[in-house]
């Protein structure tokens, strides 16, 4: 939704209960994940495939130009499944025990991360490869976006160490395309999912959440 939005692209979207998957998403999506993409009644599945998709067919053109900076962009997204897993692996956890352990390994993946802002670009962003989104950015943000809201109660200060990383982090949760490409109710189907799945954090979250009530 992040580069339908940022290309200014008309959609319609259809929500599915992930925890009862209907008949006709698992035929279009073979791994049963989302998002998928129909064009012309053709699916497309899996993040990285649609956004180049949709980068190779609707200006203005995201991904680099330059085949060597183009390539390095490409390997820094699939670098996301492990730095999720190094954010996610603070508040998917089941007691304080394993959420410090979370708290101890986040850093590794960060550092990986502040070492490519610092490389990958000669400007000052605010975005991954400068002044305007990429896929890249497209391809961290959800996850960003979720440790900002788990963050606001843990405190943690993972991010603390690592400048360049939150910088990004708070150009792209100031980003219309970003902040928009969720329901209304995100924070709060995230902390039910995390509830529902037995995660420490789901209570505290919803403990925060009636209190501002």
């Amino acid at each position: 939704m992040i580069l339908l939005r940022a290309k200014d692209i008309e959609f319609e979207v259809t929500y599915i209960n992930l925890q009862d998957k209907p008949d006709w998403f698992l035929e279009i999506s073979p791994h049963g994940k989302v998002p998928v993409l129909s064009v012309d009644g053709v699916p497309l599945f899996e993040s990285n495939a649609i956004a180049e998709y949709l980068d190779e067919m609707v200006a203005p053109q995201l991904h680099p130009t330059d085949p060597i900076k183009r390539a390095r962009n490409r390997a820094w997204t699939d670098f996301v499944p492990d730095f999720a897993k190094g954010l996610s692996g603070i508040y998917y956890t089941k007691d304080t025990d394993a959420m410090a352990e979370g708290i101890k390994a986040a850093p590794a993946k960060l550092a990986k991360l502040e070492g490519a802002l610092a490389s990958e670009r000669d400007n000052d962003g605010p975005y991954f490869n400068g002044e305007v989104l990429c896929l890249v950015d497209a391809a961290y943000a959800p996850f960003f976006q979720r440790f900002a809201f788990v963050e606001q109660k843990l405190q943690t200060g993972v991010m603390k160490d690592f400048p360049l990383v939150q910088a990004w982090s708070d150009a792209l949760l100031a980003t219309d395309a970003v902040t928009g490409s969720v329901v209304s109710h995100f924070e709060d189907e995230f902390v039910a999912s995390l509830k529902r799945r037995g995660f420490y954090v789901g209570t505290l979250l919803e403990g925060a959440a009636a209190a501002a009530e």
